[in-house]
């Protein structure tokens, strides 16, 4: 009677989950209604940046920490930062050697992605943008001795793939050295 019993459990069993599958072969295909936001195939679309803002006045220009090993000084132009509808930090950045030697560049990073791009940098006269040097977005880099960009997106501009804030609160926290570290409690 129990090995009936047996038989008869195994075979229900059976044909319940022979029901549950489809035609038996698995598939990677998604039956149901509902898929969450964040897995949804995007169509992102990058703002366009028609217009660069004015070169960076020394004066106001915000320094910020990249790493102790590096002798180069990195400053951002607050007047310059802004945070796109497109989920793209902007802003120019001034990199200053020991020497007094230059490079000033108006750039982004894309929270979403962890990567960046130069869309202008100073042309050869000082005296205002060269397009020429525009580059697409580029993986950041985190092990460079220079690697600024890693610093900005980690410290100040981006967290969990989203801009930190507006770019008041951003400017301000790099103002007042509020890393993304010194803010957790």
């Amino acid at each position: 009677m129990k090995a009936l019993a047996l038989v008869v459990a195994c075979v229900a069993t059976g044909a319940l989950l022979a029901g549950c599958s489809s035609a038996g072969k698995p598939t990677n295909k998604d039956d149901s209604a509902f898929t969450y936001l964040l897995d949804r195939p995007t169509n992102w679309v990058e703002n366009k940046v028609e217009t660069l803002p004015p070169l960076p006045q020394d004066s106001s220009l915000l320094p910020f920490e990249v790493s102790g090993n590096t002798p180069l000084h990195f400053a951002i132009d607050p007047t310059s930062l802004t945070v796109g509808s497109d989920g793209v930090v902007r802003y120019t950045v001034v990199v200053t050697s020991p020497s007094g030697a230059r490079n000033v560049n108006y750039e982004g990073i894309r929270c979403d992605t962890y990567e960046w791009r130069l869309y202008a940098g100073l042309n050869a006269d000082h005296d205002g943008w060269d397009r020429t040097v525009a580059n697409d977005f580029t993986r950041i880099e985190n092990g460079a001795l220079n690697a600024y960009h890693a610093a900005l997106y980690q410290d100040y501009l981006c967290a969990n793939k989203l801009p930190t804030g507006s770019a008041k609160s951003i400017i301000e926290n790099i103002r007042y050295k509020r890393t993304a570290t010194s803010l957790i409690h």
